[in-house]
């Protein structure tokens, strides 16, 4: 085993309150397109961001939902990976050590609820939830399609830029009838304050931070292992590429979170 392996493993057998940040290269590796790398979202002529705000939802709601349908569709049908699978079991080894472990996902997707992790902040939302816009309800669904009006669209092969199914057709609210909205973080909004703040906590008390697949460069998570580095609390990440963290991280770990996060963590 190499010298670093051995060290970070004694960094685990050491930490009591350890947090995981993950990011899109994690589900990257279960087929699910990303707004940045490999596998890269695509969507008709239409760069994400542009769809992901509400500004974009006010003014076609009827576009917005196709667009989130389509990704629903794709998590709905990708499975956890080895990634996924290892830190659901190294939370539960945790769990048995009497150690605190919590992961903090940018990931929207649903995966790691699926591969078995529990503790789990989902800082961005998730696309298995909506919220309405009357009553601000909040609900799980995983229905497939989430109504009979997005039932066969959602096509990202088609050339209109126009949607025409009309505003009764999509989810509605089984409370109040207000219309819905996936429960996703969109450009130009801020966090959830209850999500925010826990992380915050954690951030504050941990004693061993791992970064698993992440750009880095969204804020304010990208911001979050810097936090850990000032109160002098070792980081190490997994990744692809070096980030914006690398330079500062105790150990730097590279290749695919699927390949190498099984045995380090073992």
């Amino acid at each position: 085993m190499l010298s670093n392996e051995m060290e970070f493993k004694n960094l685990i057998k050491l930490a009591k309150n350890i947090i995981v940040i993950t990011g899109a290269g994690v589900s990257a590796e279960s087929g699910i397109p990303t707004f940045r790398g490999a596998p890269k979202l695509r969507w008709r002529n239409y760069k994400p961001e542009s769809l992901a705000n509400m500004p974009a939802f006010v003014k076609s709601s009827s576009l917005v939902w196709e667009f989130y349908h389509y990704r629903r569709e794709i998590c709905l049908k990708a499975s956890p990976n080895n990634a996924h699978l290892a830190l659901s079991s190294f939370e539960l080894r945790c769990l048995k050590e009497n150690k605190q472990c919590t992961l903090i996902t940018q990931n929207v997707d649903g995966l790691h609820k699926r591969a078995g992790s529990k503790n789990i902040i989902e800082i961005h939302g998730s696309l298995f939830e909506t919220k309405c816009m009357k009553c601000h309800s909040i609900e799980d669904n995983f229905t497939s399609p989430i109504c009979d009006g997005l039932a066969n669209r959602g096509s990202p092969e088609e050339d209109s830029k126009l949607s025409d199914i009309p505003v009764e057709q999509l989810p509605h609210c089984d409370k109040c009838h207000g219309l819905l909205r996936p429960n996703v973080v969109w450009f130009g909004e801020s966090l959830p304050e209850q999500a925010l703040e826990d992380s915050i906590k954690l951030l504050n008390k941990c004693d061993l931070c791992l970064v698993v697949g992440t750009s880095a460069v969204v804020e304010p998570v990208a911001s979050f292992p810097h936090q850990v580095i000032a109160r002098g609390v070792p980081v190490v990440e997994f990744n692809i590429e070096k980030t914006p963290i690398t330079n500062n991280s105790r150990y730097f770990f590279q290749g695919p979170s699927g390949s190498i996060l099984p045995s380090l963590l073992s």
